[in-house]
């Protein structure tokens, strides 16, 4: 049975729990594009925080892309699952093939989404990072990794619904890991939402203008 009705339903009870870092001018949400977007844009707007992307890809397993054997994140840092590349007998050549695959879509991503503006900074800031649901977290896993060599004060994962043991693994990795739901047992992230539609490149760029048009707003007021 769905628990949200879409992306902004989840992302507005996600802010209900994340009020202690409202206003807090030492703190921005960063989403998992593309699911992640629309959920974080209303966090971002509830909590008026700043809004951007922290471009991650998943290492799909050639021929069966669904299965995660890793992650990457734009500035070439990855993980992998060893004992999954084994299971389905991946081969060095096919694993360098798939990263170099995905980190071109990751730059493109990367263009697509900030234009020319810079990375946002997080050295000594608390990190929100959305996404609008997870399985494995390897992605998730990935980005707190990659994050972690930028020197953020904290790392605070929150995301609508995950498997028990993702959000216990993370909560090791990260400062802190939230999810509203915690299912078991856990079946794909889009069957908890009633509508899960594919969020496109435009969505993407809409809302992050929509954010910083209002948190100019903010800064105003």
């Amino acid at each position: 049975m769905p628990l949200f009705r879409d992306r902004a339903d989840a992302g507005r009870r996600l802010a209900r729990f994340l009020t202690v870092y409202a206003h807090d001018p030492s703190a921005i949400v960063l989403a998992l594009p593309r699911g992640g977007v629309p959920v974080a844009y209303e966090v971002a707007i509830s909590l008026q925080l700043p809004l951007d992307v922290y471009i991650v890809r998943k290492l799909g397993v050639p021929g069966h892309e669904e299965l995660a054997m890793g992650a990457v994140t734009s500035d070439g840092k990855y993980i992998f699952d060893e004992r999954t590349m084994q299971l389905a007998g991946v081969t060095e050549h096919e694993f360098q093939a798939t990263l170099a695959r995905e980190l071109a879509e990751l730059r493109r991503r990367e263009i697509a989404y900030r234009g020319d503006r810079s990375e946002p900074e997080v050295a000594g800031k608390t990190v929100l990072l959305v996404d609008d649901g997870l399985a494995t977290g390897s992605s998730m896993q990935s980005a707190v990794g990659a994050l972690r060599q930028r020197n953020p004060a904290a790392i605070v994962v929150a995301v609508p619904v995950a498997p028990p043991e993702t959000v216990a693994a993370l909560a090791r990795a990260a400062d802190q890991a939230v999810a509203l739901y915690e299912p078991w047992p856990f079946y794909a992230v889009g069957t908890y939402y009633t509508n899960f539609e594919q969020v496109e490149d435009g969505e993407v760029r809409a809302l992050l203008s929509s954010a910083e048009k209002e948190s100019r707003k903010w800064k105003v007021a």
